[in-house]
């Protein structure tokens, strides 16, 4: 079987790591840390508004279940940072277990072909500002 993130035929499009990053978001909802550790190598680094996480710190987070019951990407844009380097930008609409209301967050997420694998090294999140709509 051929894994899904090994490097394809034709360059890289946004679709293509928008769906790497899908995968990520999937295995919050089933907290499943096996599925999201195979996108994520051992020097991956997480920024948000906690802080910094390296790979064992992120992947705590779903130590007690999942972290999100519903998410929605959109906006993708794509940056070729090298051959084997990409920068992918985009918003995240999501909802946390228990919680009714909808968080928005902007995530650029780096991603490096190592060894013909593509993987999720950096990523950082950056929340919406409250709207004040009304």
């Amino acid at each position: 079987m051929t894994e899904p993130t090994d490097q394809p035929t034709e360059q890289p499009t946004a679709q293509y790591f928008l769906g790497l990053e899908t995968r990520v978001w999937q295995a919050q909802v089933r907290g499943d840390a096996a599925a999201e550790r195979e996108l994520l190598p051992a020097d991956f680094l997480g920024v948000d508004q906690d802080g910094f996480a390296g790979l064992a710190g992120h992947l705590a987070q779903l130590d007690d279940g999942p972290v999100t019951t519903s998410f929605e990407l959109s906006g993708a844009r794509l940056t070729h940072i090298a051959a084997d380097a990409v920068l992918l930008s985009y918003r995240a609409d999501s909802r946390r277990p228990g919680r009714t209301e909808t968080e928005t967050v902007y995530i650029s997420s780096l991603w490096v072909r190592r060894d013909g694998r593509w993987w999720n090294s950096f990523s950082q999140d950056t929340p919406a500002a409250p709207s004040t709509a009304g």
